[in-house]
């Protein structure tokens, strides 16, 4: 049997076993989860006052969406104090209450480390603008204007220029998200030092990992080029994998993350699947895992129609072919992360499945069943077990998120799109879709305040609560257990290899895992019409594992399956 090195020096079996590639992992957006003191926001207290309910679901970590301090320009993605708490959220006592618990409950916590970017108002920022030759000036990344205008054309990913003027030094500061998030300089040694000892502090602290937001941007183009312009007229700013990124990953492995039994992932947008292989390793000298987008956004496969802002799904044929190409490149050689929806994405039953009255419970279910089945760590965002569905604003008003609200007076104002069509497109993408409050009775404001919450509640909160579901043994929330408990039964859906099934079939997703003599045959039908499949005869009188309908035996054969339907089989 071979035997490899892997995680601070342990050695292993052929499977190459870790403990994070075990668990599921559950994201909690604070603001939205559970408001304790009646402020209308969610806070550390609510997050601890329900962690027996993720206890009960089954899941193993959180990640907790930032609570650091900050002004909240990007909902707490603007940190200006990495070791303070948010003051709506809490204090650090609050802080060290929630962990304790949470520990004692057997669930870890994985904190959100934002280091390509601090906020304006960070100490760090404050000082550096002050003069050319202050200490901290070079904390940041500085230009002076060129031709009278921005050092470069690149673009910020909130819309208009990746820079900023400011008067006091006549130069410009980058900034590749809102203008109060100016991005770090991490090729200054001393940057990367303070950061390192920030997250050794919360590593002693006791916390169990990090998710890393836009980790894959930190490194900077030599000499910051121009790019190509965009229809908007800025470019995207290529420092995706810049070319310092995994020499600063290993610094930070080498210096941080080797010392704790950490789970790691990386925010990756842009990564290419060799890139992934770098940051994911199986030899451990950088994260985990990776959080890429292509299944989300459209990779290689598919063509510049299925944008951000697009309103156009993408066909199962190329969906089915981007998930595939992660689960068999990387295999053997770094790690999944599994996910349909986070604080960044709409509600998967919305843009996935079917969030019709219909067949909103049937299809979140056949979608928890094709992602938790397949090779990788899932991750199961907050509102998904319930099978929450997206808000629907009509009204441009009603929206909270930057991105959102800059996107449409953006594509409006230039004539890009009307405002009744940018309207429909957030609709159906916009941020705020995930970031309605949780769901957790029928009262008033679903439970989740007493007060007035930050964001409208959504609208079916009467039937689709947590309370209710919980009751319900046929409930998502129910599937959704399962499925979580199955993972801790069966080593085959953590470690069995992936194959697909008729690549080319426009309405069901099969595949199988194999792990040893053991067999599993996922079938997934992704419409509401009835599908006819034929059950390859390697799997005649294998057993249901788990299906989102009542069955009744599966032979191999042709069989039929309904709207939505999802069926494990197993071979005995």
């Amino acid at each position: 049997m071979q035997i490899f090195k892997y995680e601070r020096g342990k050695e292993d079996t052929v499977l190459n076993k870790a403990w994070w590639k075990e668990a599921v992992v559950y994201q909690i957006y604070p603001r939205s989860f559970m408001d304790s003191n009646g402020d209308g926001i969610g806070d550390l207290n609510g997050i601890t006052e329900k962690l027996e309910y993720l206890k009960e679901l089954g899941i193993d970590v959180i990640w907790l969406s930032p609570v650091y301090q900050s002004p909240n320009d990007d909902n707490g993605y603007d940190i200006s104090d990495y070791q303070a708490i948010m003051e709506e959220f809490g204090t650090m006592e609050d802080y060290d209450r929630m962990l304790a618990r949470a520990h004692e409950l057997g669930i870890k916590i994985m904190m959100d480390l934002v280091v390509n970017h601090t906020s304006d108002e960070h100490a760090w920022f404050v000082e550096s603008r002050k003069s050319v030759d202050n200490p901290y000036r070079d904390f940041y990344i500085w230009r002076k204007g060129k031709d009278g205008k921005e050092p470069n054309n690149w673009g910020s990913c909130f819309s208009g220029s990746a820079w900023k003027y400011d008067p006091q030094t006549d130069m410009y500061f980058l900034h590749l998200f809102s203008k109060k998030q100016p991005d770090l300089n991490w090729d200054n040694p001393k940057v990367r030092d303070r950061v390192f000892e920030m997250m050794n502090w919360w590593c002693e602290k006791g916390i169990d990992g990090f998710r890393m937001d836009v980790i894959s941007l930190i490194s900077k183009p030599e000499g910051l080029p121009d790019g190509i312009p965009g229809e908007t007229g800025y470019a995207d700013s290529g420092c995706a994998n810049g070319p310092h990124v995994h020499e600063y990953l290993k610094e930070m492995n080498r210096k941080v993350l080797s010392h704790y039994d950490l789970i790691t992932v990386g925010e990756a947008s842009g990564v290419t699947l060799e890139e992934a292989k770098k940051y994911a390793n199986a030899d451990g000298s950088e994260l985990n895992m990776v959080f890429q987008f292509e299944h989300t956004g459209g990779g290689p496969e598919a063509d510049n129609h299925y944008g951000k802002w697009d309103s156009h799904k993408m066909p199962l044929p190329v969906w089915k072919k981007i998930l595939s190409r992660w689960q068999t490149g990387l295999e053997g050689k770094a790690w999944n992360s599994l996910f349909l929806s986070n604080h960044d994405q709409p509600r998967s039953v919305a843009w996935f499945g079917n969030d019709s009255e219909q067949y909103r419970e049937i299809s979140a279910k056949m979608l928890g069943t094709c992602l938790h089945m397949m090779q990788g760590t899932p991750y199961v965002y907050q509102g998904e077990e319930l099978g929450m569905t997206n808000i629907y604003f009509d009204k441009l008003e009603d929206y909270r998120d930057i991105e959102s609200i800059n996107y449409f007076k953006e594509f409006t104002e230039s004539g890009l799109m009307t405002p009744e069509h940018m309207m429909k497109c957030l609709m159906l993408r916009s941020r705020d879709n995930a970031r309605t409050p949780m769901q957790w009775d029928d009262t008033a404001s679903a439970g989740f305040t007493t007060g007035t919450p930050w964001i409208k509640v959504g609208p079916d909160y009467e039937t689709v609560n947590a309370k209710n579901e919980m009751a319900d043994p046929d409930s998502v929330y129910n599937y959704y257990k399962k499925l979580i408990h199955l993972r801790k039964e069966k080593d085959i859906m953590v470690y069995g290899t992936y194959e697909l099934l008729d690549p080319e079939d426009e309405a069901l997703y099969v595949y199988t895992r194999t792990l040893g003599d053991q067999k599993l045959l996922v079938m997934c039908n992704f419409t509401k019409e009835e599908q006819e499949y034929t059950v390859p005869e390697t799997f005649a009188g294998a057993d249901v594992l788990i299906s989102n309908y009542p069955q009744s035996g599966a032979a191999a054969g042709a069989r039929k399956l309904r709207a939505y339907e999802a069926v494990v089989l197993e071979t005995k």
